[in-house]
């Protein structure tokens, strides 16, 4: 099983909204994995890495924040071995990958696991975004990890559905038309498992280049829907636009 969760802006962490209740629930409905595995946009190299610590760090990335923010942790175990599984994975794929020991876990991962496991009991560990990852490659970067959900990991994809964060209107509760037609457009390809029509999305979907000046945020989907594979459909929890133009929703991948 692989997800897509939009993280928002870092205020997601006490501002749930509709979304942050939303993944509770589903957490608390889904088999418990032995371990999460997420690709946030937050953390991009050359090529891959893949985070082995035992005890990942909270990274406070952001800035401007209230400080209530900075006070927050998320002291989920990281899991090594199926951090090294995954790696082995990669490799064999042809990725250029290498473990990183010391990386920790930046917002893109944490603020959605606070909702999705509360009690931080589930291991967690990250796999790096290479910096010239496009739609394809982000479809085949799920493909080579799908075969880790065999152990029990599931493979999230940490974004935003969309993410124009010049047109923000802090605390803005009407969601802009542009953002409403982009999310309805990617719903409906995601629940009839339109693969073609998702990877090309940032080319065709309504209003695109608006809803994402850059594909960082939206990639991230690709990676969960190419871990479920070619016949996978996915299940919308709805989450709603906050700020006015940062679309929340989730979705959940099975194979088909």
């Amino acid at each position: 099983m692989s997800l897509f969760v939009s993280h928002g802006a870092p205020t997601f962490a006490l501002e749930p909204g509709l979304a942050g209740p939303a993944l509770t629930r589903l957490g608390r409905q889904l088999p418990r994995p032995e371990a999460v595995l997420v690709v946030s946009p937050h953390w991009m190299t050359e090529g891959i890495r893949v985070g082995t610590s035992a005890k990942p760090e909270t990274i406070h990335d952001f800035g401007g924040f209230p400080s209530a923010l900075y006070e927050l942790s998320y002291p989920a175990p990281g899991h090594p071995a199926l951090a090294e599984t995954t790696l082995a994975l990669l490799k064999a794929d042809g990725w250029p990958a290498q473990a990183d020991a010391n990386r920790g876990l930046d917002h893109g991962a944490w603020v959605p696991m606070m909702h999705l496991f509360p009690d931080h009991s589930v291991p967690v560990f990250q796999v790096s975004m290479p910096m010239d990852l496009d739609a394809e490659s982000a479809w085949r970067l799920g493909e080579s990890m799908r075969p880790i959900q065999q152990k029990g990991v599931m493979i999230v994809g940490s974004g935003s559905l969309t993410h124009n964060l010049y047109e923000v209107r802090w605390g803005d509760k009407n969601a802009s038309r542009y953002a409403q037609e982009f999310t309805d457009w990617i719903r409906s390809r995601v629940q009839a498992g339109a693969h073609q029509e998702l990877i090309k999305a940032l080319e065709t979907a309504p209003h695109a280049q608006r809803a994402h000046p850059t594909s960082e945020h939206f990639l991230p989907l690709l990676v969960a829907a190419g871990a479920a594979g070619e016949r996978c459909s996915g299940s919308l929890i709805e989450g709603g636009i906050e700020h006015g133009v940062l679309a929340m929703d989730a979705f959940v991948f099975k194979s088909g």
